[in-house]
């Protein structure tokens, strides 16, 4: 009876929003676009945390998120567009589609390896003008840029976009039939999987990971940045082959699948092959993450000895190399102490002639010899 009463109270099935976003005056604001905002500012706070650690210049990470977010989001979005053109440009290229959804990113579609890519650049830009190494950048930002990710995946939800193939699973999603998302072939009542709740997941056990790994091991040389992109490709291939949104499919190998599916692939295994490549090698200028000519100048030590002050005696004589207090001695003085017997009146010398009586009795001794 008690495991009938449980069962009924499980949720057979995850349901999918009804709210998508309101209305701010002339402004919609949409769900999926605060989730992606949401996940930039808890992804920018642990960066911040991380690195600080590194002893970087205060406010460096602004200087450079300043360039790398808007690169992102463009990279992100271009390379969604063309992944996925047809109803940006029409089937084939026909000219058909709708060129004013491109930059309707609030609609949804941000491709995560043209917001790596043009990121990067951006991160790059900021990080020249901060006088900091790049490869440092991108390893304190990997485990912040995951849980980005992890949080951004909920705007999929709001949006009711990208879920995966039909599924009788108790965690199975509901969307709604009048979605325009909504697979025609489908009957009305049909879950699918979460490929954004799996995402989600795959993304914050990633970064509990990361941050573990780089405790112990603590990764330089954007090795660690290499292990977030090996880990999110991983996951990211087989929760691509769970999707059946409309997407580009290539061949390769004899093999036709998601354009997705092979980019996670190739950059997974360019990814660990940088790792291993990279940690053969060690930075000759060390751990700091500035780079070469930008680096801090060590602040002076402070002056342990008192400072020297020049004194007068009542002679006139002047002390002005000495230490405090002390005052020049005088030639006199030097004598009195090195040489008492100095310092006694000179006795009266012998004189060198003896005057005119000495001469005459010399003149009558040899007289009479």
């Amino acid at each position: 009876m008690q495991t009938a009463l449980m069962a009924t109270q499980l949720p057979a099935s995850i349901p999918s929003p009804s709210w998508s976003g309101f209305e701010l005056g002339p402004l919609s604001i949409r769900a999926y676009a605060l989730c992606i905002l949401l996940g930039i500012v808890v992804g920018l706070w642990l960066t911040a945390v991380r690195w600080k650690r590194r002893g970087t210049p205060e406010g460096s990470l602004w200087d450079i998120a300043i360039w790398a977010i808007p690169f992102g989001i463009i990279g992100g979005r271009l390379y969604h567009v063309f992944s996925s053109p047809a109803q940006y440009f029409g089937p084939n290229f026909d000219g058909t589609g709708d060129l004013s959804l491109i930059p309707q990113i609030w609609r949804g579609g941000l491709g995560i390896w043209g917001a790596v890519v043009l990121g990067a650049v951006g991160a790059w830009i900021g990080c020249r003008r901060s006088g900091v190494k790049l490869s440092a950048f991108m390893d304190a930002a990997a485990p912040g840029l995951l849980l980005a990710q992890a949080i951004g995946r909920w705007g999929n939800w709001f949006n009711q976009e990208l879920f995966g193939a039909p599924t009788d699973l108790p965690w199975g999603l509901q969307i709604d039939p009048q979605n325009p998302n909504f697979p025609a072939d489908a009957a009305p009542g049909t879950l699918f999987h979460p490929t954004f709740l799996y995402e989600s997941l795959w993304n914050l056990v990633g970064v509990v990971i990361l941050l573990l790994l780089d405790r112990r091991f603590h990764f330089r040389r954007a090795r660690l940045f290499a292990l977030y992109a090996a880990y999110y490709c991983l996951g990211r291939v087989w929760i691509e082959l769970l999707r059946i949104d409309d997407a580009e499919h290539i061949t390769l190998f004899g093999v036709t699948t998601r354009l997705n599916v092979w980019t996670s692939i190739f950059v997974l295994i360019a990814a660990l092959l940088y790792f291993v490549i990279a940690g053969f090698g060690r930075s000759k200028r060390g751990d700091t993450p500035y780079l070469k000519g930008r680096e801090p100048e060590p602040e002076a030590p402070a002056d342990s000895h008192e400072p020297e002050v020049t004194i007068q005696d009542a002679e006139g004589s002047v002390s002005d190399g000495g230490p405090r207090g002390s005052v020049a001695a005088t030639p006199s003085d030097a004598a009195t102490d090195d040489d008492p017997a100095a310092a006694q009146p000179e006795a009266d010398a012998t004189p060198q002639s003896a005057g005119p009586e000495a001469s005459s009795s010399s003149t009558d001794q040899e007289s009479r010899n």
